[in-house]
């Protein structure tokens, strides 16, 4: 019997191939996971973009030159030598564009575990955490594809805007967002609806996203990126999510020193972020990176595991209301469909409307 993993080459994204690993047994304490499915969205192309500076390839290690793209996702435990952890039971987590996943639970609980392989300590542990679905304020049987395309993203979101409001939003009347048709971007405008009615919601998109974006009713104002010079210039916080240098130079520009607060997620590198023009600083605040995991560690150690997560819990409820009928999902079968998914989303353009489920 055979793992079959799915192989990227780091130098060139597109190229990607099927491989077959033979079964290692299990030692002392360790549990076997068949993926049972998991979402490919673009969140997973940044992870391959940003892999070797973010360390993202090195959860699940590949031969040389090739790397395994990390996913959100489903598993069911087939093979168990750990005293606390059943056969048959569920779990939802960090998983590779594979097969199975053998891990080595620890801090074992009722709600979950954390993976203590060696080569997976240097990371956070955000990435190394399995929550048992039996006992998870997340998990809704019927809304496991949503949670997989919209879930880590959402919660990105969710501690952008608790990150904001600890700091009484800079002072500033309006958030204002690029992207706004990213998943990560809609979760951050949900939770600030649901949190800070008071902060105006301003979502910047392509033309051609523009339409979708205003249906999701999530903004109370909706621009493309060449109407910036139309928003109001009152205190204001930005929030890129598109990475790119020109259009946050804009926002710099048009908003000055009005602009509190100007926030990086993703893979923006603050550096590249902090000039334009040549060289020319940005007026305004300088670009700040804003790191998930960390943010992420900070939230559950002030509120703990349990308070948290039924933060975390009521806010994702909240916002699967608000995203009925946003995307269409598509349910591929086979570890080729992933394959294919991938390569097509680092070649080209991802539709925002379509949410993508692979069952290996």
């Amino acid at each position: 019997m055979t793992i079959t993993e799915v192989h990227i080459r780091k130098a060139a994204l597109t190229e990607a191939a099927l491989a077959e690993i033979p079964f290692d047994p299990l030692g002392d304490g360790e549990v076997r996971l068949q993926i049972e499915s998991f979402s490919v969205t673009a969140n997973n192309v940044t992870y391959a973009v940003v892999g070797d500076g973010f360390k993202y390839w090195d959860f699940f290690p590949a031969p040389e030159g090739m790397g395994i793209v990390p996913m959100w996702g489903h598993a069911r435990v087939i093979e168990s030598r750990h005293p606390d952890i059943a056969v048959g039971e569920r779990v939802y987590g960090y998983l590779p564009m594979a097969s199975h996943l053998d891990v080595l639970p620890g801090r074992v609980s009722a709600g979950g575990f954390m993976d203590m392989a060696a080569h997976r300590m240097p990371m956070s542990p955000v990435y190394n955490s399995y929550t048992r679905l039996a006992a998870d304020p997340e998990h809704d049987p019927l809304r496991e594809a949503e949670r997989m395309i919209f879930g880590p993203l959402f919660r990105t979101g969710f501690l952008i805007e608790y990150f904001l409001r600890g700091h009484d939003w800079f002072g500033a009347e309006q958030l204002v967002v690029t992207s706004a048709s990213s998943k990560t971007a809609m979760g951050l405008a949900s939770v600030a609806r649901q949190m800070s009615p008071g902060i105006k919601r301003i979502g910047l998109t392509s033309k051609g996203n523009v339409a979708f974006v205003e249906a999701s009713g999530l903004y109370d104002e909706v621009r493309a990126y060449d109407e910036i010079d139309r928003l109001s210039v009152v205190r204001s916080v930005s929030v890129d999510f598109a990475g790119n240098a020109e259009v946050l130079a804009q926002i710099h520009r048009h908003f000055e020193d009005a602009l509190a607060h100007s926030a990086l997620v993703g893979m923006t590198h603050i550096e590249a972020r902090s000039t334009f023009g040549g060289g020319e600083p940005l007026p305004g605040p300088k670009p700040q990176l804003f790191f998930a995991p960390d943010h992420a560690v900070a939230f559950f150690k002030a509120h703990g595991p349990e308070e948290g997560g039924n933060l975390v819990a009521a806010a994702w409820r909240e916002f699967l209301k608000a995203a009925e009928g946003t995307i269409a999902i598509e349910c591929h079968a086979g570890l080729e469909a992933a394959r294919d998914v991938f390569t097509t989303m680092v070649a080209g353009q991802v539709d925002p409307a379509k949410g993508i489920v692979i069952e290996p």
